[in-house]
């Protein structure tokens, strides 16, 4: 592996204006496909195998242009204080406005409340709900605007009017000043680290250029194998984030070597051939990890990972080849101006080297105290709940959340949350009787405020009917109430001959949790698994991969009891904008798992190799940590800070769920990266001694050799063919 690498990073240095200009080619060609190509389709959140979807889609079939998936807008009418909605001033103004917006685009119905008897018991709130043909997240602008428009004729006839549902959902979309404060602090971050403005500016300039072509090729891919505009999300995030870290690892390999006397074409082979195997091994950890999203069974997220992992293989080839192209250009430059001596740099003692050396004097107490410490802040994710927040974890200054507070006094909590219960007669003697049935059942469960009469299809086989419960849509009880209605099916299947299915999107929600709670521990297998057969042949050691996965597990469980602890518990909350408290988004788990078990191993492969490298190299087992984390832990640190500002970025935003993913991410790389990485890993290894490389004979003979650490590359070089153009030294 390190020799062919080599070849590689010494092909691209000399041939560095063909290759520069292939990457251009590709992605000069990939954006003009991703322009031409058709608009991605709306692939929605479908949750196949879940009761709910299967409601979801009976309803489709059942009752023809309904869409049950369909965005809904909740206008809520409260009258001024002292006086009643039903008056007749109040009244007409409503009347007006569910009127305005009846025949409006992508409106497939709007009924009065005065019709539909949606007014509260005093008599002081009314809403009207308005149905669209398009999902949430997809209605047009004029649409959009036509409803934000009726609410406000609303509040000028002097009423409150405020708009709940999913109308007014954002559409997706990648958060572009989310991303350029992320750059600019990368940019920091690596001047500091590395004081040259063009080793700084490299890892950026490829990171983009990566990016650019995966984001690119997945817009052109979209119509073709469904690949949704939401896809590309995530692909972003990480191809960023490994982007980044790879060019940082080859970068600063190459100063180096740079500093072991090499010339820049030497340098970079070298770097490529050491870096560069561990970039590869790194990368395809992180393709584990996406890819081990399809286990998921969850469709968008299958398609998001498939689509990072396909930006991360694009990652590791621009690291494998633009950057040494690119070094070629720069030559020294990467070198800070005040060592640039035309030869070589002495190397001095860091910070590393002297945090490793106290870690290995101490080795026993800064392992208990690393494992105690992410033990504690670990212990509010064993009162994890999960959930999709809704509404009522919007900030107050939302109209959906005024809303939702509105319909709350005027209905009870419950009313935000209503259940659908599909009943299907099809082949039932008496369908009314069934349903009547099915409806005395529900509203006789505890939990239930009320139930609707059955509301049959056309051809009368199937009917709805509408429960509210007492208790709002992420409450406990009401998922209780979910499973006790879904537990009278069979006996009223037996009964009446009917089948009974909860759905709606308070059941939908419900079903995504307990659908990625049960996915959780099939992913980690799958996932870890995996990735500890990958470490076992590239470190050549048993210990050192169950380690590596161990430590992984402890910073993921810190992290989630930390958004726990914010998110949950409400400790710190007013401090980042948290107004309500409530469950934990559902995807977290999932998410962390994938991304951060990415970027921990990227550090993990990036360290330990070098300190496995000292150590094959001849080195005794504690010096041969000593040198790695003199060469590589001030890069790991670099790597983490940046990883760190670009997630804690979108701790500021208003959306409740971006800001959980900012936190958890965030505090989970600083835990991996500053607390296992730094404190643990080197701990271990001291205990262990000669131990950490220890591998059954057996597994030694079965095991491909890749030298991954370069050992072959200390013999001498090939000699160089002859160059035929400046070297760009």
């Amino acid at each position: 592996m390190a020799t062919f690498l080599y070849r590689l990073g010494r092909w691209a240095f000399l041939r560095r204006r063909l290759v520069t200009l292939l990457w251009v080619a590709l992605l000069a060609t990939a954006g003009v496909l991703a322009a031409k190509a058709p608009a991605a389709p709306d692939d929605g959140f479908a949750m196949p195998g879940t009761e709910a979807q299967k409601a979801f889609d009976l309803m489709e079939e059942r009752f023809p242009g309904a869409k049950a998936d369909g965005a809904s807008a909740r206008l809520v009418f409260v009258a001024p204080s002292g006086q009643k909605i039903t008056a007749t001033a109040n009244q007409q103004a409503v009347e007006r406005t569910v009127a305005e917006l009846a025949h409006g685009e992508q409106v497939t119905g709007a009924v009065s409340p005065f019709q539909a008897g949606a007014v509260s018991e005093d008599g002081s709130t009314a809403y009207a709900t308005v149905g669209y043909d398009a999902k949430p997240g997809a209605l047009s602008t004029a649409a959009t605007d036509a409803l934000e428009q009726a609410a406000q004729h609303g509040r000028d006839a002097g009423l409150t009017v405020e708009i709940g549902g999913s109308a007014l959902l954002p559409k997706s979309e990648m958060g572009g000043s989310s991303e350029a404060i992320g750059m600019a602090l990368s940019a920091l971050v690596l001047l500091i680290t590395f004081g040259s403005l063009a080793a700084a500016g490299l890892p950026l300039l490829t990171a983009v250029v990566g990016v650019g072509l995966g984001i690119a090729a997945v817009t052109a891919l979209g119509s073709t194998l469904g690949l949704s505009s939401t896809t590309s999300t995530l692909a972003m995030m990480l191809g960023l984030a490994v982007g980044i870290d790879y060019a940082v690892f080859i970068v600063s390999r190459y100063r180096a070597e740079l500093a072991e006397g090499h010339e820049p074409r030497e340098a970079a082979a070298r770097a490529a051939g050491t870096a560069g195997s561990a970039v590869v091994f790194a990368g395809l950890t992180v393709v584990i990890a996406l890819a081990g999203l399809s286990v998921v069974g969850i469709p968008v997220l299958a398609k998001m990972g498939m689509a990072a992992a396909g930006t991360v293989v694009i990652a590791v080839l621009v690291a494998l080849t633009l950057v040494p192209a690119l070094l070629g250009f720069l030559g020294r430059r990467v070198l800070p101006r005040r060592i640039r001596n035309g030869g070589t740099v002495r190397q001095r003692a860091n910070g590393g080297a002297r945090w490793a050396r106290f870690v290995l004097r101490r080795p026993v107490a800064v392992l208990v105290g690393g494992v105690l410490g992410l033990g504690i802040l670990a212990a509010p994710a064993l009162d994890l709940r999960l959930g999709l927040p809704g509404d009522e974890s919007k900030p107050t200054s939302t109209t959906q959340r005024r809303a939702y507070d509105l319909l709350s006094d005027g209905f009870g909590p419950g009313f935000n949350g209503p259940l659908s219960v599909l009943v299907d007669v099809k082949g039932v003697a008496d369908p009314k009787a069934a349903a009547d049935r099915v409806a005395k059942t529900v509203s006789g469960l505890p939990g239930v405020v009320s139930v609707t009469p059955a509301m049959f299809n056309r051809t009368g086989d199937t009917a709805v009917l509408t429960a509210v419960p007492s208790t709002g849509p992420a409450a406990a009880e009401t998922k209780d109430l979910v499973h006790a209605i879904r537990g009278k099916a069979a006996d009223l299947k037996t009964a009446t001959g009917a089948t009974v299915l909860v759905s709606g999107a308070t059941a939908m929600n419900i079903d995504v949790s307990q659908k990625l709670t049960d996915a959780l521990v099939p992913y980690l297998v799958v996932v870890v698994g995996l990735a500890v057969v990958l470490l076992l042949v590239v470190f050549r050691s048993v210990l050192v991969p169950l380690k590596a996965a161990l430590g992984f597990l402890l910073s993921v469980a810190a992290a989630l009891g930390a958004v726990v602890a914010v998110f949950q518990w409400g400790w710190l909350a007013g401090l980042i904008g948290v107004d309500q408290t409530g469950p934990v988004m559902s995807m977290m788990p999932i998410f962390m798992v994938g991304v951060v078990f990415g970027l921990a191993m990227d550090y993990e492969v990036f360290l330990v190799t070098r300190i496995r490298e000292a150590y094959v190299h001849g080195e005794e087992p504690g010096e041969a940590v000593v040198t790695g984390f003199r060469h590589n832990a001030r890069v790991v640190t670099a790597a983490a800070f940046i990883m760190i500002s670009v997630f804690a970025g979108f701790i500021g935003m208003n959306e409740p769920m971006i800001k959980m993913m900012g936190l958890g991410l965030a505090a989970a790389v600083a835990f991996d990266a500053f607390v296992v990485r730094m404190a643990i890993v080197p701990a271990a290894l001291a205990l262990l001694g000669r131990r950490a490389w220890w591998l059954p004979r057996s597994l030694d003979r079965i095991l491909p050799d890749i030298d991954v650490e370069g050992a072959r590359l200390q013999t001498p070089a090939p000699r160089p063919e002859p160059v035929r153009h400046s070297v760009g030294v």
